[in-house]
């Protein structure tokens, strides 16, 4: 994708159009990738709302003293607001595409190298604070030990196919997000070493993730298996029992939701390029139909 991306300069329906042998289709594919950001969208913007909730909901002190069975009720409960769980991810569309109005510099690119820089730094601080909880070992083990009698119950080609499924959501890849980025790249930087550095840090902050969430499961006797919503019922456990812990919980969901963030304007910035590259229009104008269309 960043090949492509780079050797077009343009969004991905232009790009294969500029790039495809003579009576081949591969600009189809750039259709299927918009159609695939609009569908990514879709519900992206409702978790990476969920994130800006928390923030406000550890602003509030709504975690102050509760037990672990009253911090998972927060999640639930959240769920089964309607109200609460638009006004967010209206929050996330309209944020997103603000950020995007500005452009890649002042906009992307800013927001995400300080924000993200103060993510990486809370996010070690939180693993190594996991690592030294009460049962702390046991989470790890969990973790990191494989298992063959796991790896057997599941089928070897479950486990490849979720780690596939995995490396493609968390690159974004498949719907040309990488695509956009690539058209940005200057001929100066190799893709190799791009390629290498994003892969590398993705993994590092992922395996980083799994240190606060695993040790505090096992920690605090949350089920390591619930999928997604640990981070919503394992963090405030954590949190709680951290000595300034809404000052903590507070930083880290704000910066998670930059994180967040910063997948959802990729996405968007992807959908507007395609939006000025098809029909010439401004930036702004772009933002102004996609906020309608998201």
């Amino acid at each position: 994708e960043l090949a492509v991306g780079r050797a077009s300069k343009a969004s991905v329906v232009q790009a294969y159009e500029k790039l495809e042998p003579k009576n081949s289709f591969w600009h189809i594919h750039g259709w299927v990738c918009i159609f695939g950001c609009l569908m990514l969208m879709m519900y992206y913007t409702t978790v990476c709302g969920w994130m800006i909730a928390y923030f406000v909901k550890f602003l509030q002190g709504t975690f102050n003293g509760i037990s672990t069975e009253a911090a998972n009720m927060v999640f639930s409960n959240m769920l089964a607001s309607p109200e609460e769980l638009l006004l967010y991810m209206a929050i996330s569309v309209f944020g997103g595409f603000a950020i995007c109005s500005f452009g890649l510099q002042k906009g992307l690119e800013k927001i995400s190298t300080i924000m993200m820089s103060a993510l990486i730094v809370l996010i070690v601080v939180l693993a190594v604070h996991s690592c030294l909880l009460p049962a702390a070992k046991s989470g790890i083990s969990f973790y990191l030990l494989p298992s063959m009698e796991r790896l057997k119950q599941t089928g070897i080609s479950t486990v490849i196919s979720n780690a596939m499924n995995q490396a493609f959501f968390t690159l974004s890849l498949g719907i040309a997000a990488m695509e956009i980025f690539g058209s940005y790249m200057s001929s100066e930087k190799t893709l190799t070493s791009e390629a290498f550095t994003i892969a590398s840090l993705d993994t590092f902050i992922a395996l980083l993730a799994g240190l606060i969430i695993f040790p505090a499961c096992f920690a605090y006797g949350v089920e390591p298996t619930s999928g997604p919503s640990l981070i919503f019922i394992t963090l405030p456990n954590v949190f709680n029992h951290m000595a300034g812990g809404r000052l903590w919980g507070s930083l880290f969901f704000v910066f998670m939701s930059f994180a967040a963030l910063s997948t959802v304007i990729a996405v968007f910035q992807n959908i507007i390029s395609f939006a000025t590259d098809l029909t010439g229009c401004s930036v702004k104008k772009a933002v102004a139909w996609n906020v309608a269309v998201v």
